[in-house]
């Protein structure tokens, strides 16, 4: 294991947003645990259109989108604050 100092951004909650030492822009960490059930969501897409449930997949889908959309836009809030240009 590595130790090294990173740069927090917003608070240290779930999808903080850190710069790491030599990377120009921050990322976003997303705890272990969120990111399993981002997987499990997308496991539910492919599923539902698996079995034809166009419906369910699209509602997944969904709320799949507006789980990311949040550290998304927490993400640019953060950049904006500290003056720092998106990436994207």
């Amino acid at each position: 294991m590595e130790r090294a100092e990173a740069e927090l951004f917003t608070d240290g909650g779930n999808n903080a947003v850190v710069r790491l030492p030599g990377r120009q822009f921050p990322g976003v960490l997303i705890q272990g645990d969120s990111l399993s059930i981002l997987r499990g969501d997308v496991v539910e897409v492919v599923e539902a259109f698996d079995q034809g449930d166009v419906a369910g997949a699209r509602e997944t889908a969904g709320l799949l989108l507006a789980d990311l959309d949040a550290p998304l836009t927490r993400y640019s809030v953060a950049l904006e604050a500290h003056e720092i240009p998106r990436p994207y």
